[in-house]
Protein backbone atom coordinates (compact mmCIF):
# COMPACT_ATOMS: atom_id res chain seq x y z
CA UNK A 1 0.00 0.00 0.00
CA UNK A 2 2.78 2.23 1.06
CA UNK A 3 4.51 2.04 -2.65
CA UNK A 4 1.07 2.63 -4.01
CA UNK A 5 0.09 6.15 -1.79
CA UNK A 6 3.44 6.81 -2.90
CA UNK A 7 2.49 6.40 -6.72
CA UNK A 8 -0.33 8.75 -6.17
CA UNK A 9 0.61 11.11 -4.40
CA UNK A 10 3.55 11.73 -6.81
CA UNK A 11 1.21 12.01 -9.92
CA UNK A 12 -0.70 14.43 -7.88
CA UNK A 13 2.14 16.65 -6.91
CA UNK A 14 3.39 16.65 -10.55
CA UNK A 15 0.08 18.31 -11.76
CA UNK A 16 -0.23 20.67 -8.81
CA UNK A 17 1.55 23.22 -10.67
CA UNK A 18 -1.47 23.75 -13.04
CA UNK A 19 -3.77 23.06 -10.29
CA UNK A 20 -2.07 26.56 -8.36
CA UNK A 21 -1.31 28.27 -11.89
CA UNK A 22 -5.21 28.81 -12.32
CA UNK A 23 -6.65 28.67 -9.08
CA UNK A 24 -6.46 32.55 -7.86
CA UNK A 25 -8.58 33.33 -11.09
CA UNK A 26 -10.83 30.12 -11.08
CA UNK A 27 -11.51 31.51 -7.37
CA UNK A 28 -11.94 35.00 -8.72
CA UNK A 29 -14.33 34.49 -11.22
CA UNK A 30 -16.25 31.83 -9.14
CA UNK A 31 -15.68 29.68 -12.25
CA UNK A 32 -15.03 25.97 -12.62
CA UNK A 33 -11.43 24.61 -12.51
CA UNK A 34 -11.68 23.49 -16.03
CA UNK A 35 -7.37 23.00 -16.41
CA UNK A 36 -7.23 20.89 -13.21
CA UNK A 37 -9.48 18.29 -14.30
CA UNK A 38 -8.17 18.42 -17.93
CA UNK A 39 -4.98 17.51 -15.77
CA UNK A 40 -6.17 15.03 -13.27
CA UNK A 41 -7.92 13.16 -16.12
CA UNK A 42 -4.53 12.95 -18.47
CA UNK A 43 -2.79 11.58 -15.84
CA UNK A 44 -5.37 9.08 -14.68
CA UNK A 45 -6.12 10.10 -11.14
CA UNK A 46 -10.19 10.44 -11.58
CA UNK A 47 -10.20 6.60 -12.16
CA UNK A 48 -7.93 5.95 -9.40
CA UNK A 49 -10.64 4.65 -7.48
CA UNK A 50 -11.81 2.21 -9.84
CA UNK A 51 -10.69 -1.73 -9.61
CA UNK A 52 -7.09 -3.02 -11.35
CA UNK A 53 -9.23 -5.57 -13.22
CA UNK A 54 -12.03 -2.64 -14.42
CA UNK A 55 -8.95 -0.08 -15.60
CA UNK A 56 -8.10 1.57 -12.91
CA UNK A 57 -5.76 1.62 -10.11
CA UNK A 58 -7.59 -0.04 -7.46
CA UNK A 59 -6.87 2.69 -5.15
CA UNK A 60 -7.81 2.38 -1.05
CA UNK A 61 -9.79 4.58 0.91
CA UNK A 62 -6.65 5.75 2.41
CA UNK A 63 -4.60 6.46 -0.52
CA UNK A 64 -7.46 8.28 -2.29
CA UNK A 65 -7.27 10.22 1.27
CA UNK A 66 -3.84 10.85 0.54
CA UNK A 67 -4.34 11.79 -3.38
CA UNK A 68 -6.66 14.38 -2.74
CA UNK A 69 -4.77 15.66 0.52
CA UNK A 70 -1.92 16.59 -1.79
CA UNK A 71 -4.42 17.84 -4.10
CA UNK A 72 -5.60 20.71 -1.85
CA UNK A 73 -1.69 21.33 -1.07
CA UNK A 74 -2.25 23.55 -4.48
CA UNK A 75 -5.64 24.12 -5.17
CA UNK A 76 -8.31 23.22 -2.42
CA UNK A 77 -11.58 23.90 -4.84
CA UNK A 78 -10.14 20.99 -7.45
CA UNK A 79 -9.38 18.59 -4.54
CA UNK A 80 -13.44 19.39 -3.04
CA UNK A 81 -15.07 18.89 -6.40
CA UNK A 82 -13.03 15.75 -7.48
CA UNK A 83 -13.30 14.03 -3.44
CA UNK A 84 -16.60 14.43 -4.62
CA UNK A 85 -16.16 12.07 -7.50
CA UNK A 86 -13.73 9.60 -5.90
CA UNK A 87 -15.98 8.63 -2.77
CA UNK A 88 -18.55 8.04 -5.13
CA UNK A 89 -16.47 6.00 -7.47
CA UNK A 90 -15.08 4.25 -3.79
CA UNK A 91 -18.51 3.12 -2.87
CA UNK A 92 -19.19 1.60 -6.09
CA UNK A 93 -16.28 -0.03 -5.99
CA UNK A 94 -17.41 -1.11 -2.38
CA UNK A 95 -20.74 -2.08 -4.09
CA UNK A 96 -18.93 -4.01 -7.13
CA UNK A 97 -16.98 -6.59 -4.57
CA UNK A 98 -20.17 -7.61 -3.50
CA UNK A 99 -21.74 -8.04 -7.05
CA UNK A 100 -24.07 -5.56 -7.10
CA UNK A 101 -26.21 -4.39 -9.79
CA UNK A 102 -24.87 -1.72 -12.06
CA UNK A 103 -22.03 -1.41 -9.92
CA UNK A 104 -19.36 -3.02 -12.65
CA UNK A 105 -20.91 -1.11 -15.56
CA UNK A 106 -20.49 2.33 -14.10
CA UNK A 107 -16.79 1.35 -12.98
CA UNK A 108 -15.88 0.83 -16.86
CA UNK A 109 -17.29 3.94 -17.68
CA UNK A 110 -15.45 6.03 -15.34
CA UNK A 111 -12.00 4.20 -16.59
CA UNK A 112 -12.61 4.16 -20.01
CA UNK A 113 -15.22 7.18 -21.20
CA UNK A 114 -14.17 9.17 -18.14
CA UNK A 115 -17.80 10.03 -17.09
CA UNK A 116 -17.65 11.84 -13.81
CA UNK A 117 -20.07 10.94 -10.87
CA UNK A 118 -21.89 13.88 -8.76
CA UNK A 119 -22.73 13.51 -4.92
CA UNK A 120 -25.77 15.49 -3.29
CA UNK A 121 -25.20 13.40 -0.61
CA UNK A 122 -24.31 15.95 2.00
CA UNK A 123 -27.33 18.37 1.16
CA UNK A 124 -29.60 15.38 1.79
CA UNK A 125 -28.06 12.55 4.08
CA UNK A 126 -30.87 11.39 6.53
CA UNK A 127 -33.24 13.69 5.27
CA UNK A 128 -33.27 14.36 1.65
CA UNK A 129 -35.03 17.33 -0.43
CA UNK A 130 -36.90 15.97 -2.81
CA UNK A 131 -39.93 13.17 -3.20
CA UNK A 132 -40.10 10.20 -5.07
CA UNK A 133 -43.41 8.46 -6.00
CA UNK A 134 -44.09 4.97 -7.29
CA UNK A 135 -44.93 4.67 -10.98
CA UNK A 136 -45.13 1.32 -13.58
CA UNK A 137 -41.53 0.44 -13.99
CA UNK A 138 -40.05 3.20 -11.51
CA UNK A 139 -40.70 6.28 -9.57
CA UNK A 140 -41.30 9.99 -10.56
CA UNK A 141 -38.79 12.11 -8.71
CA UNK A 142 -39.12 15.97 -7.85
CA UNK A 143 -36.64 17.68 -6.00
CA UNK A 144 -34.15 20.85 -5.61
CA UNK A 145 -30.83 19.70 -4.65
CA UNK A 146 -27.60 21.77 -3.11
CA UNK A 147 -24.01 21.74 -2.86
CA UNK A 148 -23.54 19.38 -5.97
CA UNK A 149 -19.87 20.29 -6.71
CA UNK A 150 -18.96 19.81 -10.31
CA UNK A 151 -22.41 19.53 -11.59
CA UNK A 152 -21.84 21.00 -14.81
CA UNK A 153 -19.03 18.55 -15.90
CA UNK A 154 -20.98 15.75 -14.37
CA UNK A 155 -22.67 12.68 -15.90
CA UNK A 156 -24.53 10.80 -13.63
CA UNK A 157 -26.00 11.80 -10.12
CA UNK A 158 -26.22 9.71 -7.18
CA UNK A 159 -29.00 11.16 -5.08
CA UNK A 160 -31.59 10.38 -2.77
CA UNK A 161 -35.09 11.27 -2.85
CA UNK A 162 -38.16 10.40 0.01
CA UNK A 163 -40.97 8.28 -0.53
CA UNK A 164 -44.09 7.13 1.42
CA UNK A 165 -44.64 3.02 1.65
CA UNK A 166 -47.82 1.69 2.34
CA UNK A 167 -46.76 -0.88 4.53
CA UNK A 168 -43.10 0.55 6.26
CA UNK A 169 -43.85 3.89 6.28
CA UNK A 170 -41.43 7.14 5.10
CA UNK A 171 -38.41 6.13 3.24
CA UNK A 172 -35.56 7.30 1.54
CA UNK A 173 -34.14 5.81 -2.25
CA UNK A 174 -30.96 6.13 -3.23
CA UNK A 175 -30.81 6.65 -7.11
CA UNK A 176 -28.78 7.47 -10.24
CA UNK A 177 -29.58 9.69 -12.59
CA UNK A 178 -27.74 10.57 -15.69
CA UNK A 179 -27.71 14.88 -15.19
CA UNK A 180 -29.23 14.57 -19.32
CA UNK A 181 -31.99 13.10 -18.34
CA UNK A 182 -35.13 15.09 -19.03
CA UNK A 183 -36.63 17.28 -16.03
CA UNK A 184 -33.00 17.61 -14.68
CA UNK A 185 -31.66 21.71 -15.07
CA UNK A 186 -28.25 22.56 -13.88
CA UNK A 187 -28.76 26.10 -12.00
CA UNK A 188 -25.55 28.78 -12.75
CA UNK A 189 -25.57 30.06 -8.93
CA UNK A 190 -22.69 29.11 -7.11
CA UNK A 191 -21.15 32.54 -5.69
CA UNK A 192 -19.68 31.75 -2.16
CA UNK A 193 -17.17 32.56 0.55
CA UNK A 194 -15.30 29.88 -0.11
CA UNK A 195 -14.46 26.59 -2.20
CA UNK A 196 -15.58 29.01 -5.46
CA UNK A 197 -14.23 26.95 -8.43
CA UNK A 198 -16.18 23.53 -7.42
CA UNK A 199 -19.15 24.70 -9.45
CA UNK A 200 -21.44 23.09 -6.86
CA UNK A 201 -24.63 24.55 -8.40
CA UNK A 202 -27.75 23.66 -7.45
CA UNK A 203 -29.93 20.65 -9.35
CA UNK A 204 -33.65 20.90 -9.95
CA UNK A 205 -35.35 17.93 -10.68
CA UNK A 206 -39.13 18.18 -12.26
CA UNK A 207 -41.39 14.70 -12.77
CA UNK A 208 -38.04 12.63 -13.59
CA UNK A 209 -38.67 9.12 -14.46
CA UNK A 210 -35.91 6.67 -12.51
CA UNK A 211 -36.39 2.85 -13.62
CA UNK A 212 -36.06 0.68 -10.42
CA UNK A 213 -32.56 -0.75 -11.96
CA UNK A 214 -31.33 2.82 -11.09
CA UNK A 215 -32.92 2.61 -7.53
CA UNK A 216 -29.46 1.32 -5.64
CA UNK A 217 -30.63 1.47 -2.36
CA UNK A 218 -34.54 1.71 -0.02
CA UNK A 219 -33.78 2.95 3.45
CA UNK A 220 -35.09 4.32 6.26
CA UNK A 221 -36.02 7.65 6.76
CA UNK A 222 -33.88 10.16 9.24
CA UNK A 223 -31.31 7.32 10.22
CA UNK A 224 -28.15 6.84 9.77
CA UNK A 225 -28.75 3.18 8.92
CA UNK A 226 -25.79 0.37 7.97
CA UNK A 227 -25.99 1.29 4.26
CA UNK A 228 -25.20 5.03 5.02
CA UNK A 229 -22.88 4.13 7.71
CA UNK A 230 -20.37 2.51 4.94
CA UNK A 231 -20.79 5.20 2.79
CA UNK A 232 -20.12 8.10 5.21
CA UNK A 233 -16.98 5.55 6.66
CA UNK A 234 -15.63 5.82 2.16
CA UNK A 235 -16.79 9.51 2.00
CA UNK A 236 -15.56 11.39 4.89
CA UNK A 237 -11.87 10.55 5.22
CA UNK A 238 -11.78 11.10 2.16
CA UNK A 239 -13.38 14.75 2.19
CA UNK A 240 -11.93 15.29 4.90
CA UNK A 241 -8.06 14.72 3.58
CA UNK A 242 -8.57 17.36 1.18
CA UNK A 243 -9.57 20.25 4.56
CA UNK A 244 -6.09 19.18 5.66
CA UNK A 245 -4.36 19.60 2.80
CA UNK A 246 -5.82 23.03 2.52
CA UNK A 247 -4.60 23.93 6.33
CA UNK A 248 -1.08 22.68 5.34
CA UNK A 249 -1.05 24.97 2.64
CA UNK A 250 -1.89 27.58 4.60
CA UNK A 251 0.91 27.02 7.23
CA UNK A 252 3.13 25.86 4.43
CA UNK A 253 2.45 29.89 3.40
CA UNK A 254 3.15 31.22 6.67
CA UNK A 255 6.20 29.34 7.59
CA UNK A 256 7.22 30.94 4.49
CA UNK A 257 6.23 34.36 5.04
CA UNK A 258 7.67 34.06 8.73
CA UNK A 259 11.82 33.41 7.70
CA UNK A 260 12.24 37.19 8.84
CA UNK A 261 10.42 36.88 12.01
CA UNK A 262 12.18 33.86 13.21
CA UNK A 263 13.53 35.05 16.06
CA UNK A 264 9.81 36.37 17.45
CA UNK A 265 8.88 34.50 20.39
CA UNK A 266 5.26 34.75 19.69
CA UNK A 267 5.38 34.09 15.91
CA UNK A 268 7.77 30.54 16.97
CA UNK A 269 4.72 29.92 19.29
CA UNK A 270 2.07 30.47 16.34
CA UNK A 271 4.03 28.25 14.10
CA UNK A 272 4.38 25.83 16.41
CA UNK A 273 0.77 25.67 17.44
CA UNK A 274 0.13 25.43 13.93
CA UNK A 275 2.45 22.20 13.48
CA UNK A 276 0.61 21.04 17.21
CA UNK A 277 -2.90 21.28 15.49
CA UNK A 278 -2.25 20.11 12.47
CA UNK A 279 -0.18 16.85 13.99
CA UNK A 280 -3.25 15.92 15.99
CA UNK A 281 -5.52 16.47 13.41
CA UNK A 282 -3.54 14.34 10.64
CA UNK A 283 -3.24 11.44 13.30
CA UNK A 284 -6.87 11.71 14.29
CA UNK A 285 -7.84 11.27 10.37
CA UNK A 286 -4.68 8.18 10.29
CA UNK A 287 -6.83 6.66 13.61
CA UNK A 288 -10.30 6.66 11.67
CA UNK A 289 -8.56 5.42 8.62
CA UNK A 290 -6.83 2.82 10.18
CA UNK A 291 -10.59 1.47 11.66
CA UNK A 292 -11.98 2.11 8.44
CA UNK A 293 -10.09 0.03 6.95
CA UNK A 294 -9.96 -0.83 3.12
CA UNK A 295 -13.55 -2.72 2.53
CA UNK A 296 -15.55 -1.40 5.54
CA UNK A 297 -18.37 -2.97 6.89
CA UNK A 298 -21.30 -1.36 8.94
CA UNK A 299 -20.36 0.07 12.40
CA UNK A 300 -21.41 2.58 14.40
CA UNK A 301 -18.17 2.89 16.33
CA UNK A 302 -16.16 3.26 13.07
CA UNK A 303 -19.04 6.02 11.75
CA UNK A 304 -18.65 7.79 15.14
CA UNK A 305 -14.86 7.47 14.92
CA UNK A 306 -14.97 9.10 11.38
CA UNK A 307 -17.54 11.96 12.15
CA UNK A 308 -14.72 12.47 15.30
CA UNK A 309 -11.81 12.98 12.61
CA UNK A 310 -13.55 14.94 10.26
CA UNK A 311 -14.96 17.23 12.99
CA UNK A 312 -11.09 17.44 14.44
CA UNK A 313 -9.86 18.32 10.74
CA UNK A 314 -12.41 21.02 10.43
CA UNK A 315 -11.43 22.60 13.91
CA UNK A 316 -7.59 22.56 13.67
CA UNK A 317 -8.27 23.31 9.77
CA UNK A 318 -9.72 26.88 10.66
CA UNK A 319 -7.76 27.35 13.76
CA UNK A 320 -4.20 26.84 11.66
CA UNK A 321 -5.34 28.95 8.94
CA UNK A 322 -6.74 31.66 11.39
CA UNK A 323 -2.91 31.82 12.85
CA UNK A 324 -1.47 31.75 9.26
CA UNK A 325 -3.53 34.83 8.50
CA UNK A 326 -1.72 36.36 11.96
CA UNK A 327 1.79 35.01 11.33
CA UNK A 328 1.91 36.44 7.60
CA UNK A 329 0.40 39.95 8.59
CA UNK A 330 -1.24 42.07 6.31
CA UNK A 331 -0.26 40.45 3.08
CA UNK A 332 -2.06 37.69 3.77
CA UNK A 333 -5.26 39.82 3.74
CA UNK A 334 -4.70 40.75 0.12
CA UNK A 335 -7.06 38.98 -2.62
CA UNK A 336 -4.70 36.58 -4.68
CA UNK A 337 -2.80 35.42 -1.27
CA UNK A 338 -2.68 31.77 -0.50
CA UNK A 339 -3.26 32.39 2.90
CA UNK A 340 -6.64 34.39 2.54
CA UNK A 341 -7.79 31.77 -0.04
CA UNK A 342 -7.35 28.99 2.22
CA UNK A 343 -9.03 31.02 4.78
CA UNK A 344 -11.97 31.05 3.27
CA UNK A 345 -12.14 27.57 1.71
CA UNK A 346 -11.35 25.95 4.71
CA UNK A 347 -14.56 27.30 6.25
CA UNK A 348 -16.72 24.92 3.83
CA UNK A 349 -15.34 22.07 6.07
CA UNK A 350 -18.14 22.70 9.05
CA UNK A 351 -20.86 22.39 6.24
CA UNK A 352 -20.51 18.83 6.44
CA UNK A 353 -22.67 16.49 8.24
CA UNK A 354 -22.13 15.58 10.80
CA UNK A 355 -21.50 19.24 12.12
CA UNK A 356 -19.52 19.01 15.33
CA UNK A 357 -22.50 19.48 17.54
CA UNK A 358 -24.26 17.06 15.68
CA UNK A 359 -21.30 14.40 16.45
CA UNK A 360 -21.28 14.91 19.70
CA UNK A 361 -24.95 14.51 20.53
CA UNK A 362 -24.76 11.20 18.72
CA UNK A 363 -21.51 9.85 20.12
CA UNK A 364 -23.12 10.52 23.74
CA UNK A 365 -26.94 8.91 22.90
CA UNK A 366 -24.76 6.06 21.54
CA UNK A 367 -22.32 6.16 24.78
CA UNK A 368 -25.51 5.91 26.70
CA UNK A 369 -27.72 3.99 24.84
CA UNK A 370 -30.29 6.52 24.07
CA UNK A 371 -31.45 6.36 20.26
CA UNK A 372 -30.65 8.91 18.04
CA UNK A 373 -29.99 8.95 14.18
CA UNK A 374 -28.29 5.40 14.80
CA UNK A 375 -31.41 3.87 15.99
Amino acid sequence: MAQQTTDLTERAAAVGATLAEHAARHDAEGSFVTEAYDVLRSAGLLKAGVPVELGGDGATIAELTALQRELAQHCGSAALASSMHQHVVAFTSWRYRRNLPGAEATLRRVAEEGIMLVSTGGGDYTHPRGEAVRVDGGYRVTGHKRFASQSNHGTVMATMFTCDDPERGRRVLNVAIPLASPGVTVADNWDTLGMRGTASNDILLTDVFVPDERVLANRPYGVVDPPLQVISQIAFPIISGVYLGVAEAAYRAALAGAAQKAENVLVQRQVGLMRHKLRVASWALDGALAAVGDDPSPSPEVYLAVMSAKNEVAEAGVAVCDLAMDVAGGSAFFKGSVIERCYRDIRAAKFHPLTAEDALVETGRHALGSKGLLA
